[in-house]
């Protein structure tokens, strides 16, 4: 049996966005999510109310989503590309941070250049050793 690993994914929506339609967008990338080879795709509780005052959930907890998918076959580099894909297929400025084992890294809208550096440093961080 594959060994299996927990990701945390945040989305960030672009804050001039309302909450509605953070959320909107929060379901759009959960739901292409789904469609990954992952076991397991959820939203998480960001552990705690919104600001005080505020009529809806906390926008940046509103996108948490716990993914459980294998360590092995480049799953991972598959979720990693397609978090990227995704956000370039997005108006606005929207950031999504990617949790491991306490190892994080902000992926948004940089240059391809920018973010496929970034993204080959974190990959072989999680995958050597």
């Amino acid at each position: 049996m594959d060994e299996m690993m927990s990701v945390r994914v945040v989305l960030q929506a672009d804050p001039e966005w309302d909450a509605e339609a953070a959320d909107r967008l929060a379901k759009r990338l959960r739901a292409e999510l789904t469609d990954l080879d992952v076991e397991l795709v959820r939203p998480v509780s960001g552990g705690g109310a919104g600001p005080a005052g505020a009529k809806g959930p906390d926008p940046v907890t509103l996108g948490a989503l716990l993914l459980v998918l294998s360590a092995s076959g480049g799953v991972f580099t598959t979720l990693i590309g397609a978090l990227q894909d995704w956000l370039t297929r997005q108006s606005g400025r929207h950031r999504i941070s990617v949790t491991i084992d306490g190892d994080t890294i902000e992926l948004e809208r940089a240059s391809a250049t920018q973010q496929r550096e970034l993204i080959e440093a974190f990959i072989k961080r999680r995958t050597d050793g």
